[in-house]
C-alpha cells in the first residue's frame, strides 16, 4: 500500500507521515531530504541552485547515506531545496528513485508512506492514500520560529514569514510539479488542529483505504 502525503513547508506533513508509517508498520520516505541534499551539495560546490546544468548533476549523485547529515535540516538547505526542485532536470532524476521505493519498500514492511509537495499528484498519482496536510501561512511561520527558538537560532518573525511566503510561490508556480492538492485527496487544514488530532483523522482515513 502507498500513502502520499503533500503539503507546504511547517503544515506538520513529515511529523505525520513519520506516525502513520510507524503506527501501520510502514516504510517511510522524507522526499524533501532528497531535494535538500540535491540543494546542499550545489551550496557546497559553490555553485548556484537555480544552475540546472550543476543541480541536475547534483541529484543524479546524491547519496541516501548522507541524509543524518544535521546540515540538511537548516534554513539554506531548505531554500537551496526549493530553488533545485523547479528545475524540470532535477525533478527527473529524483523521480525514479522515489517510485523505486513506493513501489518496492524495504524488506519487512507492507507498505511505504512519502511526503513531499507533489507526490499525489506527480510521483504517485495511483497512490492507495492522498492527503494534503496545510495550515496559514502566518500558523507555519510562527512554527517554524518556534522550532529555530528552540534549536538556539537567531531568528526573526518577520523575516521567517517572509522566507515562507516566498517559498510558497515558489513551490506553487513551478511549472514542474507545481505544489497542489490531488483531485482525490484529504485535505486537512492544522491551523486550529492538535497533533493528535490530525493523526487520528489520517489514520481513520488511511485504515478506510486499507479495508477499502
Amino acid at each position: 500500500m502507498i500513502v502520499a502525503i503533500d503539503g507546504p513547508a511547517a503544515a506538520g506533513k513529515g511529523t505525520l507521515a513519520r506516525t502513520v508509517a510507524k503506527e501501520l508498520g510502514f516504510a517511510y520516505l522524507d522526499t524533501g531530504l532528497l531535494y535538500r541534499a540535491t540543494g546542499l551539495k550545489v551550496l557546497h560546490l559553490g555553485g548556484d541552485p537555480e544552475d540546472p546544468a550543476m543541480a541536475g548533476r547534483a541529484a543524479r549523485s546524491i547519496d541516501p547515506e548522507a541524509f543524518d547529515d544535521p546540515e540538511l535540516r537548516t534554513d539554506a538547505a531548505a531554500n537551496a531545496a526549493s530553488k533545485v526542485s523547479a528545475i524540470p532536470e532535477v525533478r527527473s532524476a529524483l523521480l525514479d528513485f522515489q517510485r523505486r521505493f513506493a513501489a518496492r519498500p524495504p524488506e519487512g514492511y507492507a507498505g511505504a508512506v512519502l511526503d513531499g509537495r507533489d507526490i499525489g499528484t506527480v510521483v504517485c498519482p495511483d497512490a492507495d492514500a492522498k492527503l494534503f496536510i496545510t495550515a496559514s501561512v502566518e500558523v507555519r511561520a510562527q512554527r517554524r520560529f518556534k522550532e529555530l527558538q528552540e534549536r538556539g537560532v537567531e531568528a526573526i518573525y518577520a523575516r521567517v514569514l517572509q522566507d515562507m511566503q516566498e517559498r510558497d510561490e515558489r513551490d506553487s508556480s513551478r511549472s514542474a510539479a507545481p505544489l497542489k492538492a490531488a483531485d482525490d485527496a484529504l485535505v486537512l487544514d492544522t491551523s486550529a488542529l492538535s497533533i493528535d488530532e490530525v493523526l487520528g483523522r489520517a489514520l481513520d482515513y488511511v485504515r478506510s483505504k486499507m479495508d477499502a
